[in-house]
């Protein structure tokens, strides 16, 4: 959702050259318009617009996958005006689903029986699964605390400060304390040792980030489970883990399949995962697994039979398209064990091309490990005469949309530059990177130059006729200045010369 603003009164209408052969008058911006207009005009009103959207495989600041086969586009289109949560009218959508879930949970080492099912759902994505999940464990704690005669109103989750923002609404909107632990310069996930120092008896689980935003790192998991068992029998607690495994959940099984992070592990209750993401289908897909049925407490889970025959159901959203469903669906038997991991295996090496490209201009810090997601985080080993936020905004000058960012508390001086590799980033693609970037590099250490010799014009000229010497923050601004009308006017002359 985005908070909607109007724009000023001089600016309320659509206009639009190509429709102008079928609408002579003005469309207003704001409001619905009195009359309908032809179907082509209103395409290509709404596409003009559309062409200045970025291009989402030049997107590299996103997770989200944006390219999958023409045979699952087919079946994605078939079925979007399916209404997911209709089971009975369509119960093969339903089973579908159901073979998705399990088929992840035996990915994920459930420990299911021959003939048992898996326990799990599917969501709009990890946003939604995360919140579920909380809601889970939340509930069981306070019904542990219930029986035992206990307080139950001030519930807390520990995690590390560079969880994704849902955790931080999941902690708002359902009024649950965010115990988070700090980073620190050069280790910028969560210290598993520092967050069951932090655990208490009104902790309702330990959530863990297989897949860091920030840099792509794994937390340990496996650490984090033996320090808590030992917390738990000294305490007799039964703390448990939650592991967000949006980003890796589709990528360790396949590139790391010895890594111990999911239920191999006794505490590790439930997965979140986005099908979104690494599970290679377009936004709006995620998944939630629990360990077992004794970890999802009966009473979250609603059963309704007024679109025909009982439904039981435990989601935010009701309604839903079944389209991202089926192509999840499509991906996992489409590509099997091999494909995934052809596909991870060819990320993770076109991630290396692109860290050696970058270590070679010998001008970056590389922030991102190895092993965990195949992104490559970065930033200036000298950032006082240019930042990463400039070249950023210089990037985007050749299509690219990298984001540039600084680090949670404690790390908060520390800013990187993040380029994700997705599936349809080839090697082609990370070596062009590299020269754009050099490119940014070269036109920015000019730069300075310009800049520094007009501020010492300004300082000469401001000393001649006695004005008060600039302070620090002035003399930056000052700087800010130049290099912004400089972007300008460099964007104004080449769309000239185009």
């Amino acid at each position: 959702m985005v908070l909607s603003k109007t724009a000023s009164q001089s600016d309320v209408s659509v206009h639009s050259t190509f429709a102008s052969r079928y609408v002579r008058d003005q469309l207003p911006r704001f409001r619905m318009p009195e009359n309908s207009i032809p179907k082509d005009a209103a395409y290509q009103i709404i596409n003009d617009e559309l062409m200045l959207d970025g291009n989402p495989r030049l997107n590299l600041a996103s997770f989200v996958t944006t390219w999958m086969e023409p045979e699952c586009n087919k079946l994605i289109m078939d079925a979007i005006n399916k209404n997911y949560v209709d089971m009975d009218e369509y119960p093969v959508t339903t089973e579908l689903q159901n073979r998705c879930v399990n088929m992840i949970a035996h990915l994920f080492n459930a420990p299911l029986g021959d003939s048992e099912t898996a326990v799990g759902v599917g969501t709009v994505g990890s946003s939604e699964a995360i919140m579920l999940a909380g809601l889970a464990f939340k509930r069981k704690w306070q019904n542990k605390r219930k029986a035992e005669g206990k307080p139950y109103d001030k519930p807390n989750i520990v995690t590390g400060a560079n969880v994704q923002v849902c955790w931080e609404k999941f902690a708002r909107y359902f009024e649950v304390e965010l115990k988070e632990v700090k980073l620190r310069e050069g280790y910028y996930v969560m210290d598993p040792a520092k967050a069951v120092e932090m655990v208490d008896e009104n902790t309702i689980c330990v959530a863990a980030i297989l897949g860091s935003t920030l840099n792509g790192q794994f937390e340990d998991v496996k650490l984090l489970n033996d320090l808590l068992v030992e917390k738990n029998k000294e305490t007799g607690w039964d703390t448990p883990i939650h592991v967000d495994a949006a980003s890796g959940g589709f990528i360790a099984p396949f590139l790391y399949p010895e890594l111990e992070w999911d239920f191999r592990l006794p505490l590790v209750k439930s997965i979140n995962v986005s099908g979104h993401k690494y599970g290679l289908v377009y936004a709006g897909i995620g998944w939630v697994i629990w360990r077992n049925k004794e970890d999802l407490p009966e009473e979250l889970i609603f059963h309704i039979n007024y679109l025909g025959a009982d439904q039981p159901t435990f989601t935010l959203n009701f309604s839903k398209g079944s389209s991202q469903v089926i192509a999840q669906y499509y991906q996992l038997i489409r590509l099997g064990y091999e494909g995934y991991r052809n596909i991870m295996e060819n990320c993770h090496e076109n991630a290396m091309v692109l860290k050696e490209g970058l270590e070679k201009t010998g001008r970056f810090n590389i922030v991102s490990k190895d092993e965990g997601v195949p992104l490559v985080a970065f930033s200036l080993k000298d950032n006082k005469r240019h930042d990463e936020f400039e070249i950023s905004e210089m990037l985007r000058r050749f299509g690219w949309i990298v984001p540039a960012y600084t680090m949670p508390a404690d790390a908060q001086h520390i800013t990187v530059l993040r380029v994700v590799i997705r599936e349809d980033f080839s090697r082609t693609l990370a070596e062009r990177l590299v020269i754009d970037i050099q490119k940014v590099l070269h036109e920015l250490d000019t730069l300075p130059a310009k800049v520094n010799a007009k501020l010492a014009m300004a300082e000469e000229e401001n000393s001649k006729n006695g004005t008060v010497k600039k302070t620090a923050i002035e003399t930056q601004r000052e700087i800010t200045s130049y290099w912004k009308k400089f972007v300008s006017e460099r964007k104004t002359n080449k769309n000239k010369i185009c």
